[in-house]
């Protein structure tokens, strides 16, 4: 349902939306919408949202948020983000609350995944 001041929609920029879709679609098992040739929107990833076309990366960096996925199983997700040609930015670490590593996609953006355990 949506509520008024809720996050409800997220976008990032992407340099290449048919390879941000194999990463994302391989990685993670999302499915995506064509919106013309610089707009695709993502299904199946628990928050609406979209990747729009741009030269622009988003890193912690370079000061952008951050976006952090869920994992139930952290060691197999942080393996199939690597087959899939994400690179790994900062391995599995402990932090308050569970442990998560941060990863690169083939674009270079920078995310997150974290697990209780």
């Amino acid at each position: 349902m949506k509520e008024t001041g809720k996050i409800n929609y997220v976008e990032m920029p992407a340099i290449n939306l048919e390879t941000t879709k194999t990463f994302f679609g391989d990685a993670f098992g999302w499915t995506f919408v064509d919106y013309g040739p610089d707009y695709i929107a993502i299904e199946g990833a628990g928050l609406d949202g979209g990747f729009y076309k741009s030269e622009k990366i988003a890193t912690t960096e370079n000061g952008s948020v951050l976006v952090v996925l869920y994992s139930a199983e952290l060691d197999a997700t942080l393996d199939k983000v690597k087959q899939s040609g994400g690179k790994i930015v900062k391995d599995i670490f402990s932090f308050p609350g569970g442990r998560r590593f941060h990863f690169s996609d083939p674009n270079g953006n920078e995310y997150a995944v974290w697990s209780e355990i």
